[in-house]
């Protein structure tokens, strides 16, 4: 009688055929001692510029992948999970933001990628503006989509609450993808985390970024202060930074809304103005927010 085949332990190859989560192929690497799962286009565009897509908090990159495929025909497309998340191995010291931004170049690094634009989701967020701080000749440009941090999430407790709120505003699937991430996360990374990602000076930085930078807000988004305050915000950058708000959107549009969001980030990656699509249903539409002098003006 054979012997059966022993199930993978975290951040190790899996070890029983599975069915893929994605058209992007899946793949593993070994760095710093850590194995690192990531997705990445199957046949990548010749030339095509380098795009990599950064989760949240507790997450993998699986939720963003309806996103990360409907770019992966222009661009050459990572989805990594990052160190301590996902289906990556753990590392023995509690990453913070500094420590997940330097993974992330570590990750360029192993891949052999100079110099790429990165498309982040809430925690994600912080994690690109650290890389575009610290390595600024490594990014190219940033998309910040639903940005999380910051004394309007403070402290746990009224995060939770957000959370509790978004919950019922994403798509049920949602929670097919994001339950299981955040059981494997677990509750003492959650709380050291949450601690990091709260004391990161987001705000600050992204007023000091001198790349170009889209912010995609949702308009249903419990996490974030209202559009207006943010326009507050965005104005005292002297222009690099482009504000739009999706409407009806809530928190995770990478995974709620890749249409709509793959169309903003195209516009942006090639300079042109941001329009609506007239085939998207009535009640999903784009708003510019703010405008820095540096990006081209909206068409009527």
């Amino acid at each position: 009688m054979s012997r059966p085949k022993a199930a993978a332990q975290p951040g190790e190859p899996p070890k029983l055929p599975r069915k893929p989560a994605s058209s992007l192929a899946e793949k593993w690497t070994h760095i710093d001692g850590v194995n690192v799962f990531y997705r990445e286009s199957p046949v990548p565009p010749e030339g095509a510029r380098v795009m990599a897509h950064v989760h949240g908090f507790g997450l993998s990159g699986r939720y963003l992948l309806p996103t990360a495929e409907k770019l992966a025909d222009e661009f050459h497309t990572y989805v990594p999970d990052l160190p301590g998340f996902g289906r990556s191995g753990k590392r023995k010291d509690m990453l913070d933001i500094p420590d997940l931004a330097r993974a992330t170049i570590d990750f360029f690094d192993d891949r052999g990628v100079e110099k790429a634009t990165l498309v982040g989701n809430s925690m994600g967020c912080p994690v690109i503006i650290e890389c575009a701080h610290a390595y600024p000749e490594r990014i190219e440009r940033a998309v910040l989509v639903s940005p999380a941090g910051g004394v309007h999430n403070q402290p746990l407790r009224r995060a939770i609450g957000q959370l509790s709120k978004d919950a019922p505003r994403e798509p049920t699937r949602m929670a097919r993808v994001a339950v299981p991430d955040y059981v494997r996360f677990g509750v003492p990374s959650t709380a050291r985390m949450f601690r990091s990602l709260t004391q990161y000076p987001s705000l600050q930085r992204l007023l000091e970024l001198r790349i170009p930078t889209l912010v995609v807000l949702g308009q249903r988004d419990p996490l974030l202060p209202h559009a207006h305050r943010v326009d507050e915000i965005a104005s005292q950058t002297d222009s690099h930074v482009l504000v739009v708000l999706l409407e009806g959107a809530a928190h995770a549009i990478n995974f709620s809304h890749p249409d709509q969001l793959a169309h903003i980030i195209r516009a942006f990656m090639d300079d042109k103005p941001i329009e609506n699509d007239p085939e998207w249903p009535g009640h999903v539409r784009i708003y510019e927010v703010h405008r820095g002098k540096h990006h081209p003006p909206a068409q009527a």
